[in-house]
């Protein structure tokens, strides 16, 4: 029962053949909806300008930064719908803009590095990697956030080059800018401010209020002796913008405290105010720049005139030079979409019809001579006739070839093309050109007025007396050798006649020769020519000449030259004996010599004379 039982619970798998095995299914690949015909397009060009397009997605990204603009700036409903139409014309400003920098190949790459990094410093970002990142996570492209700011600059550089450095601005300009202007720059009164501020806990003690008081009493005891403002500032202030002085900005009245807006305005230019209890610790104030209410002078407000001098002056100027780059460029714009700064001579596209090529006129056939009309072909039976001359006639053809043959036709009725026959040199050709028709007198006929058959001769009469003529001025001698008129020249007689002619030619360059040569120097001009070549240095004798060798002297060698006798040895020193050298006695001079005498000393004063 157990084993049975056991049996029972042990399940067996089936042999299952690898054939009739269930293969793996493969996931199926996802295949796309089908396209239906009230499908939208989502991409599609707005515009074309020159090489580049807008497309609908660059429309779209740009409405849509137009209305956040809009909103931060708290534009009305009229100055947005105003912005919405003009969204197209400004798109399509900033790309001919763009392609008028190409031309000028401004180059915008560093700047666009040195503004990605101003970025990241006002956003307190550690890296442009972490630039990158916000920039990405905000849904923004990072090369189109990169490809703005270089559009950006490249517009403003060319706008600053080839419209705004255009305008001159004269002082007259300026004033009359400013009286007509007065009201548009009145400014209230105003304080620059620096502070320094002495913290206190919030939940301060007496003993902690007493101590900020008196360290603020401190320092403006120090400023008060002189000491400066920022270094205070540097030492004991915990407030903002310690590394600027303490700077606080400006502010007009009514904007500050009343406690702070009493003693500050109240002060001069680079005054300072005592120490003032406030929440954060005690004040010091300082008034950098202390403006008064009222219109301010020309001088004072120099730089914001010609600001709006420039902004007012540079639309117009702007919308004259974008008016003559849409001249210039190709311009399209999709149905449905309006560019409110076109041109009317800007370039527009003309969609026409395919004009089929013009009709090639047929060429005229040249004639040829070997090819006759057919209209000017003569039939046999005349050709015929007119070349047999009538009984009596005193001209005949003098080969039956010369009658005129009718001309070759085709099926359609046009003279056979003739073969030409390629002629090579030394070749003759297989088809010899038929013989001409030749005229010869009748025996007896006359020729010309007033010729009778008489005075002609008989046919045969003039041959015969040449060969008589010939035969009686003939040499005894027929077989002599005859002079002729322009004889050959051989090999033989050469040689004479190229001797004559090297002899001619050596005598043309004997001639030229002494034709060249110069004449002689005269007795002056070679004294003349020594002296100039003699050699000039200090002390020289140059009156010494150069001995001149002699043809066939024999030559002097060092070698043969005989040896100079030796010099004498000097005389040697005496060496003292042994004895003297080791006593160390006194060395006995050398004897002086005779031939010379002493000096002559004069006799000491004290010693009497020898």
């Amino acid at each position: 029962m157990l084993a049975g039982a056991a049996g029972a619970q042990i399940a067996v798998p089936k042999y299952q053949s690898p054939v009739e095995a269930p293969k793996p299914q493969t996931p199926g690949v996802p295949t796309p909806p089908a396209i239906t015909t009230g499908g939208t397009v989502v991409e599609y060009p707005v515009a074309r300008v020159n090489d580049q397009i807008i497309d609908n997605s660059d429309y779209q990204r740009a409405a849509q930064q137009l209305l956040e603009e809009a909103q931060q700036s708290n534009a009305s409903p009229t100055e947005i719908e105003q912005r919405q139409k003009d969204q197209l014309r400004d798109m399509v400003d900033q790309q001919l803009l763009i392609s008028r920098g190409k031309e000028l190949e401004v180059n915008a790459d560093a700047e666009v590095i040195r503004r990605l990094d101003d970025i990241r410093k006002q956003n307190h970002y550690d890296s442009m990697e972490d630039l990158e990142k916000a920039v990405r996570q905000s849904g923004i492209s990072y090369e189109d956030f990169k490809s703005n700011i270089k559009n950006g600059i490249i517009t403003q550089e060319v706008v600053r080059d080839e419209v705004g450095r255009k305008l001159a601005l004269t002082a007259k300009q300026e004033q009359a800018y400013y009286d007509a202007h007065k009201q548009d720059f009145a400014q209230p009164e105003s304080v620059h401010l620096s502070e320094i501020l002495i913290p206190t806990p919030d939940d301060a003690t007496d003993a902690q209020i007493a101590q900020a008081q008196a360290k603020a009493d401190g320092v403006v005891a120090k400023l008060k002796t002189g000491a400066k403002f920022e270094d205070m500032v540097k030492q004991y202030s915990g407030g903002p913008n310690p590394d600027k002085g303490g700077d606080l900005g400006e502010y007009k009245r009514g904007v500050l405290p009343k406690v702070l807006e009493d003693q500050t305005f109240a002060l001069k230019t680079g005054e300072w105010t005592a120490p003032i209890r406030t929440r954060q610790g005690f004040v010091i104030e300082e008034v950098t720049d202390h403006t008064a209410a009222g219109i301010p002078s020309l001088s004072a407000i120099d730089q914001q005139v010609q600001e709006a001098i420039y902004q007012e002056a540079i639309q117009p100027a702007l919308r004259a030079y974008l008016t003559d780059l849409r001249d210039k460029a190709y311009i399209w714009i999709e149905p449905g979409f309006v560019d409110t700064g076109a041109s009317p001579k800007q370039t527009k596209s003309v969609f026409v019809g395919a004009t089929p090529p013009p009709i090639k006129k047929k060429a005229a056939k040249k004639a040829r001579l070997d090819q006759a009309h057919p209209a000017t072909a003569v039939p046999a039976k005349t050709a015929t006739a007119a070349a047999t001359p009538p009984t009596g006639s005193s001209t005949q053809m003098a080969t039956p070839s010369a009658q005129l043959k009718p001309v070759a036709l085709t099926k359609s009725g046009k003279p056979k093309k003739v073969k030409r026959e390629k002629i090579r040199f030394g070749q003759a050709p297989e088809n010899p050109l038929s013989s001409a028709p030749v005229e010869t007198a009748a025996a007896g006929a006359d020729q010309g007025s007033g010729a009778t058959a008489s005075a002609l001769p008989a046919p045969g009469a003039v041959m015969a007396a040449a060969e008589e003529t010939a035969s009686t001025s003939n040499d005894a001698d027929p077989f002599a050798a005859k002079a002729s008129a322009h004889g050959k020249t051989r090999y033989s007689d050469r040689a004479p006649i190229e001797a004559k002619e090297k002899a001619a030619k050596k005598a043309a360059v004997v001639q030229q020769k002494v034709a060249a040569t110069p004449a002689p120097m005269t007795a002056e001009e070679k004294t003349a020519q020594q002296l100039q070549s003699a050699p000039l240095a200090p002390g020289a004798d140059n009156s010494k000449k150069k001995k001149k060798k002699v043809k066939g002297e024999a030559k002097e060698r060092i070698q043969e030259k005989p040896p100079a006798p030796p010099a004498p040895k000097p005389d040697a020193t005496p060496i003292p004996p042994k004895s003297v050298r080791d006593n160390g006695e006194p060395v006995v001079a050398p004897a002086p010599d005779s031939s010379t005498l002493p000096p002559v000393t004069p006799p000491a004063s004290a010693a009497p004379p020898q």
